[in-house]
């Protein structure tokens, strides 16, 4: 019995490295599996998509890419959400203004930036109202700005919406690691359980409404 006592220890040991390596590899696939582009060269218009916890990444990618020339308008939606209390203000601003701030800081004209009337509620909203605003403006291509983990979300719906269209939309996001935590460690925080394990009952839910 005595000699029996190391064998399962190590024989545990063993079985919880096996199931680390596998944990790893299988976190990092799911993470990855979200994550896609479909870049457009030049475009009419950059969207971004709202999201409070995103904002910042997602407006400084769109300003780098409105500083390369890629497109000469940026849009931005309003999900009606508020941030933290702004002590120059004194008020709690919205998402979207802060978003609009944000561009401006990174160079982008006020002119060159326009928020889409309206609140909205999800991505699918988000789509509906951006082909809204495409064929009142004549717009041929969109670039859409999101979050990586976001992206193929976002990618299959503007492809619903825009189905039948002329428009041509296309999907970028900045690179994983600022706002959005990388493929290798998101399930060490709360925040990666909400973008990267929350995300597939969201694409399941858009398969099966939309």
């Amino acid at each position: 019995m005595v000699r029996e006592r190391p064998k399962l220890f190590w024989r545990a040991v063993r079985l919880l490295a096996v199931s680390l390596v596998v944990w790893f590899l299988l976190a990092w696939v799911a993470a990855q599996a979200l994550v896609v582009r479909a870049d457009l060269p030049r475009a009419d218009a950059l969207l971004v998509l709202s999201g409070s916890s995103n904002y910042v990444e997602r407006n400084r990618w769109a300003a780098r890419l409105y500083r390369e020339g890629r497109a000469p308008l940026i849009i931005l939606t309003n999900d009606g959400q508020r941030g933290g209390w702004s002590k120059a203000e004194q008020r709690n601003p919205f998402f979207v203004e802060r978003a609009a701030l944000e561009l401006s800081r990174d160079g982008v004209p006020a002119e060159n930036i326009e928020v889409l009337p309206g609140i909205v509620s999800s991505t699918y909203e988000e789509a509906v109202q951006l082909r809204s605003f495409a064929a009142s403006r004549g717009l041929r291509r969109v670039l859409v700005v999101t979050s990586a983990y976001h992206s193929r979300r976002a990618l299959w719906t503007m492809h619903r919406v825009f189905e039948g269209s002329e428009v041509e939309v296309g999907v970028d996001a900045p690179p994983l690691g600022d706002e959005s935590p990388a493929p290798a460690t998101w399930w060490t925080k709360l925040q990666g359980w909400q973008m990267v394990a929350g995300e597939y009952p969201k694409m399941v839910y858009y398969r099966l409404r939309y």
